[in-house]
């Protein structure tokens, strides 16, 4: 069954290009109606009997916002051109001239996108998502009063999805705060409020279906999932409480047709508040970078590592002129972060990622099959790097290519010459053997090594000829492994995977 698309976009007037169908968000809408539960020390509270006081206390900081972008060529391109026909056709060149034409009108157009906003300031500061007012000419902003105000860009944070707005007004500002999203439950209630449909002024409400949702949307993902309803032009609203404080911002919906099907993401708050204080106080987002590529530590691989559990971030390779370079080292598993736990590969980019630059911290390492503790300095990330990025049996026999046939893998191994690296375009910093040969039933296939890749390493062993990959893994089988770890080169990309070894 394929996955639902997950998209975030804002409604809007006049025309709307392909590119722009693919942006916006959120809200939330649809209630149960429980009666208290007691489990442990857990109540789970009723609905409220309404939610009038509170739609009441927070819709007046809660503003629509409407953005102007100029058409690209871009766009142009994506909707097609006025009139096509077959090249050297002769009314190719009787139209072409009304094609230039009508290209030169749409340059001169404007479309306008619609989303949501909430005041945090009585003195106008505004958060929205970036994707609402992403490469906006003017950006209005309209009260639930219906005055409407021009609003000056503070700063954006692309990775976030957020942004931060500003508008003068002779007197203060209605406003709401944040409030704590790490003490939003499964199953608590809240409530949104927004502008769907560019209908403005729109209360919804609902519960908090999960938390911790990765959506592959950026590299800070932790979205709340909602159940509430969701639609275009919610993008930037805010979803509140039972308090009445804001515990995140409605960004993206999974919809197979566009439309709320009940499965809404909202980012926290928590993971918000340092964003926007940053853009507020330097226009831009300042984050720390350690200068590695992680992976997720599967079972495989936790079992190849000596791990007693999967857990943390495996380093696959560590950069160069990075504060990793000294310290750490491919095969590493960090499981600990200045005091926290890391339970999971995800978790250690956003716990790096909210770390002052120049921060020494401390580090918990599974090393050589024990933990280990290294401190180092934490770095500065600059705007094209990632903070930590996101891999009975038969004698083995020599072809006459001098590739080796091993059976426990069911696969070849060849030299890494030069001839190799040319026809398979590998950079010469890349040591080990070439995969020439895998079966389709091998345990290699079944982790998705194919031909032209390159095994670097064997559990703690590099490797540099084929044979070294049929003694490494005799040595395996001989101590009793079921499942043997190698570093691979794959297309470029270095990562880890657990390999089964062929039963005997």
């Amino acid at each position: 069954m394929s996955s639902p698309d997950l998209k975030n976009f804002p409604p809007r007037k006049g025309r709307m290009t392909k590119r722009r169908m693919l942006m916006a968000v959120t809200a939330l809408s649809g209630a149960l109606l429980l009666g208290p539960v007691v489990a442990g020390t857990a109540e789970a509270y009723p609905a409220p009997d309404s939610f009038a006081d509170l739609a009441a206390k927070v819709t007046p900081a809660v503003v629509n916002i409407s953005s102007t972008h100029k058409v690209t060529e871009s766009d142009m391109q994506d909707q097609g051109a006025p009139f096509e026909f077959p090249k050297g056709s002769p009314f190719e060149q009787f139209f072409k001239p009304f094609e230039e034409q009508q290209r030169q009108q749409h340059r001169n157009e404007k479309v306008m996108s619609l989303g949501s906003g909430f005041i945090v300031d009585p003195a106008g500061y505004i958060v929205t998502n970036n994707h609402v007012i992403e490469e906006a000419t003017d950006i209005e902003v309209t009260m639930t009063d219906g005055k409407e105000y021009p609003a000056k860009l503070i700063g954006t944070d692309p990775k976030t999805d957020l942004a931060l707005l500003k508008i003068s007004t002779p007197q203060p500002l209605p406003f709401v705060k944040f409030g704590d999203s790490d003490k939003e439950r499964v199953g608590d209630w809240i409530m949104a409020v927004g502008n769907p449909f560019g209908l403005g002024g729109t209360v919804t409400a609902g519960i908090v279906s999960a938390r911790g949702r990765d959506i592959n949307a950026g590299p800070f993902d932790d979205f709340l999932q909602l159940d509430a309803a969701i639609n275009r032009g919610n993008s930037g609203g805010p979803t509140f409480d039972t308090d009445g404080d804001v515990v995140g911002i409605n960004t993206a919906i999974a919809s197979p047709n566009g439309g709320s099907v009940g499965i809404g993401f909202a980012i926290p708050s928590n993971l918000a508040k340092p964003v926007i204080d940053s853009l507020r106080e330097h226009g831009s987002v300042e984050r720390g970078w350690l200068g590695v590529q992680i992976q997720k530590v599967t079972p495989d691989l936790a079992k190849a590592l000596g791990l007693p559990q999967p857990e943390g971030a495996l380093v696959a390779d560590v950069q160069s002129d990075s504060p990793a370079q000294k310290l750490l080292k491919t095969g590493d598993v960090i499981v600990g972060y200045n005091g926290q736990t890391v339970d999971e590969m995800r978790e250690l980019p956003r716990l790096v990622a909210a770390t002052k630059p120049q921060t020494k911290v401390d580090l918990t390492v599974w090393r050589d099959h024990q933990m280990q503790k290294v401190s180092l300095v934490i770095g500065k990330l600059k705007p094209d790097q990632q903070v930590a990025e996101n891999t009975a049996p038969q004698e083995d026999t020599t072809n006459s290519s001098g590739s080796v046939d091993v059976a426990d893998l069911g696969a070849s191994f060849a030299p890494l010459d030069a001839a190799a690296r040319t026809q398979l375009n590998i950079d010469k910093s890349v040591k080990g053997v070439v995969v020439s040969n895998v079966n389709d039933d091998s345990p290699l296939a079944e982790q998705g090594i194919a031909e032209g890749d390159v095994i670097e390493r064997i559990g703690d062993s590099a490797v540099s000829t084929p044979q070294d990959v049929s003694r490494l893994t005799k040595d395996a089988k001989a101590n009793h492994q079921s499942v043997v770890m190698m570093l691979v080169d794959h297309r470029g990309q270095e990562l880890f995977v657990a390999v089964k070894l062929a039963a005997a």
